[in-house]
């Protein structure tokens, strides 16, 4: 399992540790990746995603999964969550059902 976020991209950086007599040694930055079950409106269903803690607090902010899979870069997301959008536009598009 890659240590990047699926929603944003998020990903291990690499860098150096600096010392104070200046010795450089290097060392890696891991997100803060969470494993969280997100609610779908349109689809009425939960999927389990693994997210930055950032990139949930901006999953609220937007209003939910679909409005955050809406506004998202295709680039960004992996290819699950790609799908997942896919799914979400088309049921979003569709007119909906009058009730008989």
């Amino acid at each position: 399992m890659s240590r990047a976020c699926e929603l944003t991209g998020k990903a291990v950086l690499s860098g150096n540790n600096v010392s104070h007599a200046n010795n450089k040694t290097r060392r890696r930055f891991l997100p803060n990746l969470c494993d969280v079950t997100l609610m779908s409106e349109a689809l009425g269903q939960k999927f389990r995603l693994r997210v930055s803690a950032n990139a949930l607090r901006t999953v609220e902010h937007r209003g939910g999964l679909d409005a955050f899979l809406m506004k998202a870069k295709e680039a960004e997301l992996s290819q699950r969550a790609r799908l997942l959008k896919k799914q979400v536009a088309k049921k979003l598009a569709e007119p909906a059902q009058p009730a008989a």
